[in-house]
């Protein structure tokens, strides 16, 4: 059985009641397997950057999450402070209900503003709520995400209704080729479902149970 690029993979700790201390172990879990990032909520983006100082796993910060709806400023806010204690990557959340209320504008500034707030150096992925939308509204979040000028384009928070489906990676990928990343993340807890993923043309995967599906 091959190996899975430990690099493909963003090690996750998101959920509500997640310690301090459970966030330290999913930290020294990425540096012993030399996972790309920890992906955490804002609050603890300084404790990640400094218990994964020395290494070369990044912090991965999640933005206007798990809904998308609060107003721009406040992602912008959000993303600036992760950044300025130790993020290199953004995962914002669209606001969902002004894509699918067909106000694009909105959607397009919204991750235009989150993007100029990171500035070259700093990657940002936008999460699309996949489960949320109609294989349409999909295409159209993938084309405002690429036009704003996103770095990847990121199925699910986990949060909502459903994770990562293999169809959603095959026509997001279908629909921006290879000029941006493409994040899969919900509901992968097998190295079955990475592989998957990976093959319908996923280039990251952001899950939870990381250290199980590369073991």
């Amino acid at each position: 059985m091959n190996k899975i690029n430990t690099k493909l993979f963003d090690h996750t700790i998101l959920a509500a009641d997640a310690t301090e201390e459970e966030v330290a172990k999913v930290c020294a879990e990425a540096v012993e397997h030399g996972f790309m990032t920890v992906c955490v909520n804002s609050f603890y983006v300084n404790f990640a950057n400094e218990k994964l100082m020395g290494s070369d796993v990044k912090v991965c910060a999640v933005v206007g999450f798990p809904l998308g709806k609060m107003m721009t400023a406040a992602k912008c806010s959000e993303a600036r402070l992760a950044i300025k204690y130790g993020a290199s990557e953004i995962d914002m959340v669209i606001n969902i209900g002004a894509l699918k209320g067909k106000r694009y504008s909105i959607v397009h500034d919204d991750i235009k503003q989150v993007k100029k707030t990171c500035g070259r150096n700093i990657i940002l992925k936008v999460i699309i709520e996949t489960c949320l939308l109609t294989d349409e509204e999909k295409r159209i979040a993938c084309r405002l995400a690429e036009e704003a000028g996103a770095d990847f384009v990121k199925t699910s928070t986990g949060f909502s209704t459903g994770g990562a489906t293999e169809t959603d990676i095959l026509l997001m990928h279908d629909e921006i080729g290879d000029r941006m990343g493409i994040k899969a993340s919900g509901g992968i807890r097998t190295r079955e479902d990475a592989e998957k993923m990976l093959a319908a043309g996923a280039t990251r995967l952001g899950t939870s149970r990381t250290v199980e599906i590369v073991s």
